[in-house]
């Protein structure tokens, strides 16, 4: 059997990329502050997939434990062809440069970002026998190069991306059929880049930019990028262990 675990999954990216899996074949769970509707777990019923959904705020580490934990016990009590994990959640804020944004923010966008990602993906290779874990990091260019006012954002994007290639580099050094890879989803039509939208210039100074993607309709929806992201997970054969995919390069 096959599941898959996505985190950030009630909305935008996350919740197309679930909804995709679940046609694909995938058994679901889902890791998100709140479920928005029933659509995953109809979807699931029409595919004759099983669907669990867990409710978590991954800044509560304690609490990401216990739900992990809980994942575990019930992904042992099946024969796993593929344990796919696709860590989607993030957030942008706090935005603004040094010195202007609260330590407290800072600490719940580390935890987030970075350090439940880490955690999902450390516990399920600890604790799971599967034929294959494969691991999708969602990434952004930012974690490529600095920008003003977003100095946690592409800190901890930096630390994703470093991340996966170094558990890429482990998983081929043991000889493991595992693969982790990033992927940067570009400019999405999503709640993400109205909270960039609403930042004042001091704050980030690249505002106006962003205003302008969503002027000249340059956002791709969270559906079109899902489509690629899904289209990439299904050759496994063919993908590069370690790398960092933008859907730039992806898109035909």
């Amino acid at each position: 059997m096959k599941f898959a675990i996505v985190t950030g999954a009630s909305r935008g990216l996350g919740e197309e990329t679930a909804k995709n899996l679940l046609v694909k074949g995938y058994n679901l769970f889902t890791i998100s502050r709140k479920r928005k509707t029933n659509e995953l777990k109809n979807l699931a019923n029409e595919n004759r997939q099983s669907y669990y959904h867990h409710s978590c705020d991954l800044s509560d580490l304690e609490k990401l434990n216990d739900v992990l934990h809980e994942i575990v016990t019930k992904l042992h009590k099946d024969e796993l062809e593929e344990l796919l994990i696709v860590n989607n959640a993030g957030m942008v804020n706090p935005i603004g440069p040094v010195g202007a944004i609260e330590n407290h923010d800072i600490a719940k966008h580390i935890s987030v970002n970075l350090t439940a990602l880490m955690i999902i993906v450390n516990t399920m290779k600890k604790h799971i026998n599967t034929e294959r874990l494969f691991v999708v990091n969602v990434s952004s260019g930012a974690g490529e190069r600095p920008m003003y006012g977003w100095n946690a954002y592409c800190s901890t994007k930096s630390a994703v991306n470093m991340y996966t290639q170094t558990s890429a580099l482990e998983a081929e050094e043991a000889g493991s059929k595992d693969l982790h890879i990033a992927f940067s989803p570009g400019i999405m039509d999503t709640s993400m880049q109205e909270e960039i939208r609403n930042s004042d210039e001091d704050q980030f100074k690249l505002v106006d930019q962003f205003k302008q993607y969503k002027e000249e309709g340059k956002l791709r929806s969270p559906k079109e990028v899902a489509d690629i992201l899904t289209e990439l997970i299904g050759k496994p054969s063919e993908i590069e262990n370690g790398k960092i995919y933008s859907v730039y390069d992806l898109v035909k």
